[in-house]
This record gives C-alpha cells, sequence and structure tokens, in this order.
C-alpha cells in the first residue's frame, strides 16, 4: 500500500522547521510585549458555534467547513477560524468577571475545504489575537499596531495596512438597501456566482475576486458615507490614531479602501487587512480582522464589544521564502561522540551522562572517523568528543570544538568535567 497525505495537506520536514519556529517565536514575543496572554481551545466544536457566529450564509459554513456527527450522535465541526472558539470560551469561562479588556492570543490548525493553492491548504494555522472588552478606538489601533510589529518584526516591508468602517446596525441597513439597488442596476454585468451573492448578501459581492465585479465595486456606494454618531466618531477617532502610527513607525502606511468588509458575518465598525505593496508578486492578505461588537450576542453570551486579527502562517512563511529573508537556523547539539575501535559502549554511556548534565548529545552513529566527523558537521554540533581504545584505556576523552578558531583537548572521561569543559568553551 502506498499512503499518501490528504490533498490540502502538508508535511512540516525538519528542512522547514527553522521557518516555522520563527513565525511562532516572533508571535509570542510580539503578542507578549503588547500585555496578550495565549489562549488553546479545542480543534474541534459543536457545529452551531460556527454556523450562528460564523454566518450561515458565508462560504465557510456553506461550502468549506469539516463537519461530522460523532459517535454520541453530537455534530462536531473541525475548527474553520479561531475567534468564535475564543469567544466561546470567554463565556463559558466566566472571563467577563476578570479586568477588561482580555486580550488573548492563539497559534493553532485551522480547517477549511478549499480548494488547495499557494498559501491556502485545507489544513491550515494561523496566528490571532483578540481583545474583549473595550469598544475604544485606541484597542482599534493597538490591535493594527501589534499585526504591523508583527510583520515587521519578521523582517516584511512594503506593506500596507487597507480599512474601512461598516459602521452600526441602523446606519448599515440603509447602507445595504443602497448596495443591492447599485448592484441590482448593473446585475447583468456580474457573474453568475456575484449574482447569487446578490441575492443572499449584497455585501459579499464586494469581498468579490472577480476582476469585472471589483470594477463594479470602485463605483459603488461607500459604508463611510452611511455611518453617525458613534460609529463615525470612533472612526475619525482611530484614523486620528493611525495618523499618530505613521509618524511612530517610518514604514507604516494605510489607506482607506471602500470596498473592504471582510468575509464574517459577526464584524462591524472597524475592518482591515495588511498587504504587500506588491500584491502581484506577493501571497495576498497577510492579516485581516476587525471589530465584532455582535457576536458575543449572538453566542449567547452578554454583548460585548470586542476586536481581532488572525494571520495564515502558510501565507507569511511564503512571503519570507519569495523575499529570502533569513530565519535563525536550527541549533545543533553541543556535543556529538565519536567512538573507534571497541568504544561505542563507553560512547553511549557518555552520551548518557551528558545529556544528564544537560548537555545535548548525539551519539555519532558506528562508521569511518572522517563519515562521523563529517556526521556531526551536517548536525550543525558545537563539539565532537573522540573516543578511541587508548582513550577509554587511559581515562581521557579528545574534545574538538567545531566553532571557528575552536581548539581540541584532552579532558577527564566523565561527564561533569566533558560537560563544563564545553559549557566554559561555549562562553568564551
Amino acid at each position: 500500500m502506498n499512503f499518501k497525505r490528504p490533498r490540502g495537506t502538508a508535511d512540516i520536514l525538519p528542512e522547514d522547521q527553522p521557518y516555522w519556529g520563527h513565525v511562532y517565536d516572533v508571535a509570542s514575543k510580539v503578542a507578549n510585549q503588547f500585555g496578550y496572554h495565549r489562549i488553546d481551545t479545542p480543534t474541534f466544536e459543536d457545529t452551531n458555534l460556527f454556523e450562528r457566529g460564523v454566518g450561515n450564509e458565508t462560504d465557510i459554513v456553506q461550502k468549506e467547513m469539516y463537519s461530522f456527527e460523532d459517535h454520541g450522535g453530537d455534530l462536531i465541526t473541525l475548527r474553520p477560524e479561531g475567534t468564535a472558539s475564543v469567544c466561546r470560551a470567554y463565556i463559558e469561562n466566566g472571563l467577563h468577571n476578570l479586568p477588561q479588556p482580555v486580550r488573548m492570543y492563539y497559534a493553532a490548525a485551522m480547517f477549511r475545504y478549499e480548494r488547495p493553492q499557494a498559501g491556502r491548504v485545507r489544513q491550515f494555522h494561523q496566528f490571532g489575537v483578540e481583545a474583549i472588552g473595550d469598544a475604544s478606538p485606541e484597542v482599534d489601533a493597538e490591535i493594527i499596531e501589534l499585526g504591523w510589529k508583527y510583520i515587521a518584526d519578521l523582517g516584511i516591508k512594503n506593506v500596507t495596512l487597507r480599512i474601512n468602517s461598516l459602521g452600526d446596525a441602523e446606519g448599515r441597513a440603509d447602507y445595504i438597501n443602497e448596495l443591492e439597488k447599485y448592484f441590482l442596476s448593473v446585475a447583468d454585468q456580474l457573474p453568475k456566482v456575484d449574482r447569487d451573492r446578490l441575492t443572499r448578501a449584497p455585501l459579499r459581492v464586494l469581498d468579490s475576486k472577480a476582476k469585472e465585479t471589483q470594477a463594479l465595486a470602485n463605483a459603488a456606494p461607500k459604508s463611510i458615507d452611511f455611518i453617525t454618531g458613534e460609529a463615525k466618531e470612533h472612526w475619525e477617532a482611530l484614523l486620528a490614531l493611525l495618523d499618530n502610527l505613521e509618524e511612530v513607525y517610518p514604514d507604516f502606511s494605510y489607506k482607506v479602501d471602500h470596498r473592504l468588509v471582510r468575509g464574517l458575518d459577526y464584524y462591524n465598525r472597524t475592518v482591515f487587512e495588511f498587504e504587500p505593496s506588491d500584491v502581484s508578486g506577493s501571497q495576498g492578505t497577510l492579516i485581516a480582522g476587525g471589530r465584532y461588537d455582535p457576536l458575543m450576542g449572538i453566542l449567547g453570551g452578554q454583548e460585548t464589544p470586542a476586536i481581532g486579527f488572525a494571520g495564515g502562517l502558510e501565507r507569511l512563511i511564503l512571503e519570507l521564502k519569495k523575499l529570502e529573508l533569513p530565519v535563525p537556523s536550527s541549533k545543533g547539539p553541543e556535543v556529538v561522540v565519536v567512538t573507534l575501535g571497541g568504544a561505542g559502549s563507553a560512547g553511549a554511556a557518555l552520551a548518557s551522562g551528558l545529556r544528564a548534565a544537560s548537555v545535548s548529545t548525539v551519539l555519532a552513529p558506528k562508521r569511518s572517523m572522517k563519515a562521523q566527523m563529517r556526521f556531526a558537521n551536517q548536525q550543525n554540533a558545537s563539539n565532537v568528543v573522540i573516543l578511541g581504545d587508548r582513550e577509554v584505556e587511559n581515562g581521557i576523552a579528545s574534545v574538538k570544538s567545531l566553532r571557528e578558531g575552536g581548539g581540541q583537548a584532552e579532558v577527564s572521561l566523565d561527564a561533569a568535567s566533558i560537560a563544563a569543559h564545553v559549557l566554559a568553551s561555549g562562553n568564551q
């Protein structure tokens, strides 16, 4: 039998792990700088959570969810996105009793049945942040700044923030009516998929990937022309805060995009995306998110303001590779033990002793001296400890540093002495 990984999934091999370790490390570091704490939620949830939270008319619910009935008869879905799960955890665990806002981040696998392509697979990974319990534009700006700093700290430059406001429910109803009238007037120019969207969810037509629809959408009514009252004040205050970020970060820039609506039902007011300025040569959107004040109530909790974003790690890694940005290499072992003649047993015992002394150690496969030294270099080892019959008989070991400018010395054949020598030479 010839087993293969399922379509739309990937094996993350050791050679790619430095990229994954890098994006995870930077995500954790930046989130902690902003005072966000990690949360992990189950890989699968009650299907109703996503049907109610994400929206029955979305492509995710209609076409992309991995849902099944388990042995107990419950309808379960592998999570297609992280926000609904975090909100469920916030409600279920009484996090509203904590000082607000509650700042959380996650890095986890998601699942959507999509047509696999570059940067888009059926099991993918996201880094996401959520700030729950504060309606202020300052928190919107904080979330946007966090996303910007994450991308910048990865070394990705020439990135633009696209931003829009969907307003609140009152103004949005008028906006959607005008939007529907406009698209009905040009419906004969829309592809069938967007004519179908128009009958179900007019806002989604703005999110179309069809070029003819995008051209028509440029002349469509603008959501910010329909926002009033607090929503308008929130929008104007946010733009002022973004102007300030342009002064703090010389490379930061933003533009208002009237076609930006995002594809999920729970968004209101602020929506945004970060994308490389040269979209044609990139993998598209790197991070996207927005405010979702209605979601807690939709899920049965108290009405609670919230905002967040998520970014696909596969897409970010493709961007790192495209730009040929360096990432920290995998750290090799401190020691590779090389044995000759009948010293195999002594070498194995020494390797165990070094590990017990917290020195990372690998025992080289029993081959020629030249092959074992080549193995040590391939492992990116810092040192080799060479043991032959003479060394074992005389109670010594030859320790050779593989670092640039490193030397070689004979050390007493016991794990404590060799560990002390290796650690001392590494600190020089």
